[in-house]
């Protein structure tokens, strides 16, 4: 039944990442025979508006993953698992809120490696007193719920009556793909994407940070980078910031347990953008002479030779992606034709 789907899916989100599966097929066991008993007794199946009650009768999807949680003693199990949502939206948000600010400061200010180095040491103090204040403010709403309740109501009571029919609907697992991960990991992806980016963008104003010693090697020889590099720097930074947002959806929609195969086909589709723009430049000058009157009988041969090297290494990664894309996009056709073909 699908509603009892959408429902078991709801309450395995709450759950601790461990324990998921074998949860899910305990309580869906258990359900689905009280299911099975109520329609015995009623002698037909029952409808969608029954099927409704019942579960409103088994209680909220987050409240029903609260009785598998681990014991908690300054937060209540009936409060551990708004207060466990609320700390990683609120994590979250100061992360995206700090690398942002810190971003814009480190650029327009004191752009530098160092800036970079001391922004992300104080990442974790941050994350500490964030973590510290909502805990702190949970547990007083813990401590004056339990002995004020007529002054200070439960926080469930608060949000009004639950419904069935709020359920998310199912996901697509076919959209999924690899082994899952692990709230910590998908967080950890997050911060990184930041300072990625951030070290990006510090890339124009500090070419060591990219080319490291190869920076002032091309500074004093002859040779110079065509301006197609910077369409391709900046498409990577888009790229960069596509996949960061992504991420970040994904962590505030509870999405973050599996690699979305929609995502990793529309990031490997627009990474051929920068690839191509690549490829189509005229007569390969990806790199130039500084002074091609007067350096271009001596270095010529090598510049041809540099030119026809890198073209030859974007052409290998243009057929390389194309070749996953194809792969990434055919596979699950290749799968559901033998899936039918079993059942002829």
């Amino acid at each position: 039944m699908e509603l009892l789907d959408r429902y078991l899916q709801a309450v395995k989100k709450h759950l601790p990442s461990r324990r998921q599966d074998d949860i899910i097929a305990e309580l869906r066991a258990n359900m689905e025979s009280q299911l099975e008993d109520k329609e015995a007794e009623l002698g037909r199946p029952l409808t969608t508006g029954e099927t409704e009650d019942w579960l409103r009768q088994m209680g909220a999807p987050m409240m029903v993953a609260a009785r598998y949680q681990p014991q908690q003693y300054l937060i209540g199990p009936g409060l551990y698992p708004i207060y466990l949502y609320v700390l990683r939206v609120t994590m979250l948000l100061a992360i995206m809120a700090y690398a942002i600010v810190s971003a814009i400061v480190i650029v327009v200010t004191a752009p530098g490696e160092a800036s970079v180095v001391a922004a992300v040491a104080r990442t974790p103090g941050i994350l500490i007193t964030v973590a510290g204040w909502v805990t702190l403010a949970f547990a007083a709403i813990e401590f004056f719920s339990a002995r004020f309740p007529e002054k200070f109501p439960p926080l469930t009571e608060l949000s009004g009556p639950w419904s069935p029919s709020s359920l998310p609907p199912l996901e697509n697992d076919g959209d999924t793909f690899g082994k899952p991960r692990s709230y910590a990991h998908a967080v950890a992806e997050v911060v990184f994407g930041f300072i990625l980016l951030v070290w990006l963008l510090l890339v124009p104003h500090h070419p060591f940070l990219l080319l490291g010693p190869g920076a002032a090697y091309l500074t004093a020889s002859p040779f110079e980078l065509a301006p197609v590099w910077w369409t391709f720097f900046w498409w990577c930074v888009a790229l960069n910031a596509l996949q960061l947002v992504w991420r970040c959806i994904n962590l505030l929609r509870g999405a973050w347990q599996h690699r979305s195969r929609t995502e990793d086909l529309a990031i490997k589709a627009i990474g051929l953008i920068p690839v191509g723009v690549v490829l189509l430049v005229k007569d390969s000058g990806y790199v130039l002479l500084k002074n091609p009157a007067i350096d271009g009988a001596r270095y010529g041969a090598t510049l041809e030779s540099i030119n026809k090297s890198i073209h030859l290494g974007f052409v290998v990664v243009c057929v390389v992606v194309l070749l996953q894309l194809a792969w990434e996009i055919g596979r699950p056709m290749y799968r559901g034709y033998l899936e039918r073909a079993a059942t002829r």
